[in-house]
């Protein structure tokens, strides 16, 4: 595709937790700066510091979801707000045509800050239940899907990274090595000055009832880039999915417009 051949990847030598690929995994896009055009990290040597190493709490999402309609308990959302081809019966989602990925933005979405930077949330397709360091609850929907790939990625800076990550990551492989590595970047609860890259955009790549993969768009003074984020539905609810080597999201590449994107608009 042309717009695929516009894209310029950002060459990743040395060790693996040298690399910038890695360094964003940890801290994800809310820590993210552009300098001189480079996409970097906040992190440093000694940056295992505050709450890094604090345990994960219990939350909703480790509990048994509800009866019936494979919800955690208290999670409602509208799921029928995509343009679905089949309206599907209560506590299923329904049938999504690929033409039925979402074109325009929700008209009920807000931004609220969280961490440094700010995200989108929507009252129909959520997070709907916000409970201490989790947003979670999102409609079981590709908008659902897009909500959620934004939100839970742009937790990880923060001192409360462990309790979204055993909620909203799914667990194995991936997860474990992500942990071991976020453990050694500074907590980031606030902005501290630095340029912080806004989500411009998103695109659908790929969405089923079980899984997702949601292109995200970033702005920042020097320009476009783009990232990937997979996603799959687990215990009733979307969670990120990291890739084996603790990556939540696909190296970030740089690009020359925002073409092939749904542009959330001026609300960022």
């Amino acid at each position: 595709m042309k717009f695929r051949r516009r894209e310029r990847r950002l060459a990743e030598s040395g060790p693996y937790y040298r690399q910038r690929g890695w360094q964003m995994s940890a801290g994800f896009l809310a820590v993210v700066v552009v300098v001189g055009g480079v996409v970097t990290a906040l992190s440093g040597s000694d940056a295992t510091t505050g709450r890094a190493n604090a345990a994960a709490s219990e939350g909703p999402l480790s509990r048994p979801s509800a009866p019936g309609d494979g919800r955690p308990q208290g999670c409602r959302t509208d799921d029928g707000t995509d343009g679905a081809t089949d309206g599907g019966t209560h506590g299923e989602p329904p049938e999504t045509a690929p033409e039925d990925v979402p074109e325009t933005v929700p008209e009920d979405v807000t931004w609220r800050p969280l961490g440094v930077t700010k995200v989108p949330v929507s009252a129909s397709a959520g997070p709907t239940l916000i409970q201490g360091p989790l947003w979670w609850c999102y409609a079981h929907t590709p908008t659902g899907a897009v909500l959620a790939a934004h939100v839970i990625p742009s937790h990880m800076s923060g001192s409360d990274w462990r309790t979204v990550t055993e909620q909203q990551v799914v667990a194995g492989q991936g997860r474990d090595m992500f942990e071991f590595q976020r453990a050694t970047v500074r907590d980031t609860d606030a902005p501290n000055g630095a340029e912080v890259a806004s989500y411009a955009g998103f695109s659908v790549v790929s969405y089923e009832d079980t899984a997702a993969v949601i292109r995200l768009l970033l702005k920042s003074t020097q320009g476009y880039a783009v990232t990937t984020v997979s996603l799959r539905w687990s215990g009733g609810d979307w969670k990120v999915r990291p890739d084996d080597n603790g990556s939540l999201h696909s190296p970030v590449s740089a690009v020359q417009s925002a073409g092939g994107f749904t542009l959330w608009g001026g609300t960022t």
